[in-house]
């Protein structure tokens, strides 16, 4: 397996999957992109190749029509200078994640009374929503969840009866992926992320997927290192400046 190739793949096909029923998914030669009115995720533009100066200001172009900041993310995997390429063309960088992988082994233990509830009703979609904003700062819509809960798994994280995270699950190939793992801020500190990632591992080594993956911000690699996660790659996301 190209686990770095899986990785990627596996995170595309996320944004493509939740955007397509919305008929927000798109793709033009070099590049592809989810542009989801009234939710600030899937919102990404992504290339499927190294890239070049024309392909460059095709995408600033595209990335100009729409009506609010689009994300772009670029991996170097491709040429190293590719990162300067952007960053000559008006791209500015916005945040920084690294690819990781995990092959599954044995079920974490530890987990204590921690418990994931998959979400499938509207209430649910909506929790879900307002603790992923808490969590990270932007919005995500409810619609997006009605639309893609029965090939997206989103989960609640409970400790006893109060919510304290989110979590996702998306499963590709022989790889099952791990996003939007976030903690509300007064539940921090209290190691509520690293059982709900071991919650989810667990759920992938159930369901007898190979690996997982996740990309990670610069803080959370730690906590993922500690769970078996190896790095890969890293991803720059660039807005552009308008």
């Amino acid at each position: 397996m190209n686990s770095i190739k899986s990785n990627i793949e596996n995170l595309t096909s996320l944004w493509q999957t939740v955007s397509q029923p919305f008929k927000a998914y798109f793709e033009e030669k070099g590049f592809e992109y989810s542009f989801v009115e009234n939710s600030e995720w899937p919102n990404r533009l992504w290339f499927n190749k190294d890239i070049d100066e024309h392909l460059v200001s095709l995408v600033k172009n595209k990335v100009r029509s729409f009506s609010s900041n689009m994300i772009v993310p670029y991996c170097d995997i491709y040429k190293s200078d590719s990162f300067k390429l952007l960053e000559q063309n008006d791209f500015h960088l916005k945040f920084e994640q690294i690819g990781m992988t995990l092959k599954t082994n044995s079920l974490f233990k530890g987990v204590g009374d921690l418990k994931l509830l998959k979400v499938t009703t509207k209430k649910e979609f909506e929790l879900w929503s307002t603790l992923f904003k808490r969590s990270f700062g932007y919005f995500i819509n409810p619609e997006l969840l009605k639309m893609s809960y029965k090939l997206v798994s989103y989960y609640i994280a409970y400790h006893q009866k109060e919510a304290v995270g989110t979590g996702i699950l998306f499963n590709t190939g022989d790889v099952s992926g791990i996003h939007a793992v976030g903690i509300v801020p007064e539940q921090r500190r209290r190691g509520y992320a690293e059982r709900t990632m071991k919650l989810l591992i667990n759920e992938a080594i159930t369901m007898n997927y190979k690996y997982v993956t996740l990309q990670a911000s610069d803080m959370g690699k730690n906590l993922y290192l500690k769970l078996g996660f190896k790095e890969q790659f890293k991803i720059k996301n660039y807005i552009l400046q308008k």
